[in-house]
């Protein structure tokens, strides 16, 4: 009889708790979600308790004497016991699955304040008003520029310039310079102090696309990352994603293609993939090492002729539907002039001027899935130069069907006016 009470006492719990679970998934604004979730908890407590009061607990008096269980009553105390440990079960399994859809539904609607301790809508996120302490909802904001083609980006002779919204650019120490103009140079390189002597005409600081290591693995097989110290890992908990290039101590250059829901380039097409291309900005610059050194950005009109061999890095799959890898791959590949590249025999009318094709006509090697994001490379003057940035393509290594990249060199002024904005 006990037994019977038992469980017909679960069963008129479980049905508020089924109750609250659906009130809980649709009732998600405003008061209306605070009371679904009290009313959940409340059930959820309920049946732990009734769960609990069916726990045997060790009486204070000593047993009576009874004669030994016969079989059946073994059978039976079997049953019971099996009952419970089954039905126990099943309401865990239902509290688990309850609370792996409530999880996912407060992440889908709602901002979760650390340090403040409370939940707030997502459109309250990147709106440019704070709602939690120390701004956690608009310091991991993504942001959406348009390109600028006001600025140009760097001459090929590695010129210092310097903008006046009359004189427009200026080369430094060029005729009718002035000290108004030295005055402004120095200021946006950060300096408070002029030099005086005027005797600078031109200068690269750049310290990047150098690698401390001479030796090279190519053909598409293990490497170092000591190699390559610009390549970067996105993960998503723990799970290599996508890959991407360090331009600075403080940008990373990857794929739009990469992020759901979050473009970067607000021209970025989703269907042709053409202005496939993001910048991340990391909350703290990273320290510069020979493990850890940014790839050069291309110089403005960076010209680099049609089977020019080029390096191409990343963990993507070694092979088609095959799997992550787990060393840093490198291969070194052709540049397939743009004319071939959009014939209708390859790709056709799809190929834009913001990409450029790469690799052998018979597919012998390629980046695959894995690979998005990542860097294709160029040597010039012992500099390594960001030329691409791995996009897509049909298959891997397929005949005729060569990688396709996002061209950096065309993408200068978005990438220069976002980073100096």
């Amino acid at each position: 009889m006990c037994t019977l009470l038992f469980f017909f006492s679960i069963l008129t719990n479980f049905l508020p708790f089924l109750v609250s679970v659906l009130r809980f998934l649709f009732c998600y604004r405003s008061f209306l979600f605070i009371a679904s979730l009290r009313f959940f908890l409340h059930s959820v407590i309920s049946l732990l308790i009734i769960l609990l009061s069916a726990v045997p607990r060790p009486g204070r008096h000593r047993r009576p004497m009874t004669a030994p269980n016969t079989p059946k009553e073994k059978r039976a105390k079997i049953k019971k016991v099996l009952i419970t440990t089954l039905t126990v079960m099943l309401i865990l399994g239902i509290l688990a699955i309850a609370a792996y859809f409530i999880k996912n539904l407060i992440e889908s609607k709602y901002f979760f304040c650390t340090r403040s301790v409370k939940f707030i809508p997502l459109d309250k996120t990147c709106d440019g008003h704070i709602d939690c302490a120390g701004a956690e909802d608009e310091i991991t904001c993504m942001t959406t520029f348009k390109v600028n083609t006001t600025f140009p980006g760097r001459s090929n002779d590695q010129v210092l310039q310097v903008y006046g919204p009359d004189s427009g650019w200026r080369t430094v120490c060029s005729d009718d310079w002035t000290q108004a103009h030295t005055q402004t140079a120095c200021t946006q390189l950060g300096y408070t102090i002029v030099c005086q002597s005027g005797s600078v005409v031109s200068l690269s600081c750049s310290d990047c696309g150098n690698v401390g290591a001479d030796d090279r693995i190519v053909g598409g097989t293990d490497t170092s990352i000591d190699h390559w110290p610009w390549q970067v890992s996105l993960q998503r908990s723990g799970q290599h994603t996508c890959g991407g290039s360090l331009v600075s101590p403080r940008w990373v250059v990857t794929a739009a293609h990469c992020f759901t829901g979050v473009i970067v380039n607000a021209d970025y097409n989703a269907e042709t993939n053409d202005y496939d291309i993001a910048l991340m900005r990391l909350t703290r610059p990273i320290t510069v090492s020979d493990v850890r050194r940014p790839v050069c950005l291309p110089p403005k009109d960076y010209s680099i002729t049609a089977e020019t061999y080029m390096t191409v890095t990343g963990w993507g799959y070694r092979r088609e539907n095959g799997a992550v890898a787990d060393i840093l791959q490198e291969a070194k590949i052709p540049l397939i002039a743009q004319s071939v590249c959009s014939s209708p025999t390859v790709y056709g009318s799809i190929i834009t001027n913001r990409m450029l094709c790469a690799g052998f006509p018979e597919g012998k090697v390629d980046a695959c899935q894995g690979d998005s994001g990542g860097p294709l490379v160029h040597i010039s003057d012992s500099s390594w130069n960001l030329v691409g940035v791995v996009s897509w393509g049909v298959g891997c290594a397929r005949k005729g069907k060569p990688g396709v990249y996002t061209n950096v060199e065309v993408m200068l002024n978005w990438i220069q006016t976002v980073i100096e904005d």
